[in-house]
């Protein structure tokens, strides 16, 4: 007599593909997986280009089209959905850094067979507002899809002469991460060639170099700085178009053959560099390009150390190939110290000591050195909707988004300006505004308030800092003040009590003062304070559908590192010049 188990086994065999296909809707892509290792049979029916399609789609990262169109690119489904899941959807959101205030929120969104990072960028928007006018933005980075699922990651940046593209290596993405880290890497030499092909390996080798060494965000915030610089100028390439043109695709049907062209060539220059225009992704693994090889004496050069330093680095090199242990390069420090000293008393080391051991212990774990790309997830704190930051690393922090739901339709994305009404005679130079708005709790604790958190303001010198609450409004309060203006035939649905910023030291100590938030759509409020009769519109930003309609102006970025996230603090427009978008500053 057959037992349950083994009928419920035979049962779902006797399937067909597309009714099994259905009901893998109701499964994830690990339980497909699970699923795929119970045996031979059911592999056989699980495992098929149907139930992958089904689950790319289950991913909800991107519409059934895109899907269809980036399989093109890609060996399957299966690989498809793997990127989808590892790369697009913990990526995909708005990240931000603190310093400065104007400039950096960074968009990260689907390109084609990649995520791109694009940067809004501090702007006015004229008459016609966002729809009918020009978003600029600039890019920042992308990953890049292989053929099998695997990954690459280019940041973008530019030097004296022009825009350049530096290739690097995703090392690894947590499914819940909220930081987005630029490091150096060390790397063995034996592990340089064809790196999108061996990605997984490289993993693993990378973790075996690094275990018991320096992490890099340990080092010095100086020798960061310049370790990153030495490693920029090395593995950068100079491109133009269409390299530096459409990063994700519009509705055109010209996108295709140009996105899977350019896509071609980035996979290139990930295996052979920048003089790869005549070789082909499947050429001889002797031809990969060693695009990160840099000589450890070099880096000691660059960064400033002395001969006796570089001796000492040698003989750790020649004596210890793997590394030296932080201990034991003090206690050979000791040593020295107590064979020159007439005291007998052990002094503890110095900031430099120890600064200059970590230095040498990172740069002794590796042969070279590349560029690296790491999303973790990490414990952060939140003061009204805003990450508290670490202001002197190389990182982007995701910021919490909700899509509107039941008793929170609000939530969500919205850009603004000051003036009424939206989006008709406004005059021209209105700083636009992006605002967060999210739910919480009043500090009594027994009313619901609707948080409108600034993270980028379009004026040439920031007044309100980002992180700042423009406005806090008590949701369940009903708003009793009348609408000040002509509501230019607008019917108002709901209006809500609240405090809205006002000037304090440079707003950089603000105070709140009375105001209402009117309610004319789900997509369309306004926050007027009671006293000046200030009025904010605000308009639900839908930033990829904007981007992929071709309403957007792309702008030069910034050098790499900077252009990743700024490491100074500064209050004004760093791509302006004058009154243009020409360049970005040096």
């Amino acid at each position: 007599m057959m037992n349950k188990e083994s009928f419920g086994a035979c049962l779902l065999l006797t399937l067909p593909q597309d009714v099994f296909a259905v009901i893998s809707r109701f499964l994830s892509p690990s339980d497909i997986c699970n699923l795929i290792l119970c045996g031979k049979s059911i592999c056989a029916l699980v495992d098929s280009e149907k139930t992958w399609l089904v689950q790319c789609e289950v991913v909800k990262v991107i519409p059934l089209f895109e899907i269809v169109q980036w399989r093109i690119g890609i060996s399957s489904y299966k690989a498809l959905c793997r990127f989808l899941v590892e790369v697009v959807k913990p990526l995909v959101g708005i990240w931000v850094q603190q310093n400065p205030e104007l400039g950096n929120v960074v968009y990260v969104m689907p390109g084609f067979l990649s995520v791109v990072g694009c940067r809004i960028i501090p702007q006015e928007v004229g008459p016609l507002w966002i729809q009918e006018g020009q978003l600029v933005w600039s890019p920042v980075f992308e990953i890049i899809c292989g053929f099998d699922g695997s990954n690459g990651f280019f940041l973008h940046g530019r030097d004296k002469e022009g825009s350049c593209l530096y290739p690097g290596f995703v090392m690894g993405i947590e499914k819940s991460c909220n930081e987005l880290l630029l490091e150096v890497e060390p790397r063995r030499e034996k592990s340089l060639c064809n790196e999108i092909e061996r990605e997984d390996s490289r993993k693993e080798l990378s973790g075996k170099i690094n275990e018991g060494g320096v992490p890099f965000g340990n080092l010095d915030f100086s020798d960061r700085v310049n370790l990153l610089d030495i490693v920029t100028n090395h593995v950068s390439l100079r491109v133009g178009e269409p390299l530096t043109g459409m990063l994700f695709p519009t509705r055109s049907k010209d996108d295709e053959a140009m996105m899977l062209e350019r896509r071609t060539m980035l996979l290139k220059m990930l295996k052979f560099g920048g003089n790869s225009k005549h070789l082909k992704l499947e050429e001889n693994e002797q031809l990969c390009y060693n695009h990160i090889q840099i000589d450890i004496n070099k880096l000691w050069e660059n960064l400033g150390d002395d001969i006796d330093v570089m001796e000492d680095i040698e003989d750790q090199r020649e004596v210890t190939p793997e590394k030296k242990s932080f201990s034991r390069f003090f206690r050979s420090g000791i040593k020295h110290i107590l064979g020159k000293s007439s005291s007998s008393k052990i002094k503890p080391p110095s900031s430099s000591e120890i600064r200059r051991s970590n230095r040498q212990t990172f740069l002794s774990s590796g042969d070279t050195f590349g560029l690296s790309l790491k999303a973790s997830c990490t414990v952060m704190s939140y003061y009204e909707g805003w990450p508290i930051m670490c202001a002197n690393r190389f990182s982007l922090y995701k910021l919490p988004m909700k899509n509107p739901i039941d008793n929170q339709e609000y939530a969500g994305l919205w850009g603004g300006t000051f003036g009424w009404p939206p989006g008709k005679y406004i005059e021209e130079g209105k700083a636009l505004f992006l605002l967060m708005l999210t739910y919480g709790e009043s500090e009594e604790g027994n009313e619901r308030v609707l948080i409108g958190t600034k993270i980028l303001e379009g004026n040439r010198c920031a007044e309100r800092p980002n992180g700042s609450s423009m406005f806090v409004v008590n949701i369940d309060t009903p708003s009793l003040e009348p609408f000040p203006f002509d509501t230019d035939g607008r019917d108002f649905e709901h209006s809500y009590t609240g405090e809205g910023i006002e000037d304090g030291y440079g707003f950089r100590y603000p105070g709140s003062k009375p105001g209402s938030l009117f309610v004319i759509s789900s997509d369309l409020l306004a926050f007027v304070w009671q006293e000046t009769k200030d009025v904010i519109s605000l308009q639900r930003l839908k930033l990829a559908e904007i981007l992929k309609k071709g309403l957007g102006s792309c702008v030069p970025p910034l050098p790499p590192t900077k252009n990743f996230t700024y490491t100074e603090r500064s209050y004004t427009n760093v791509f302006t010049k004058s009154s243009t978008y020409s360049s970005s500053s040096e």
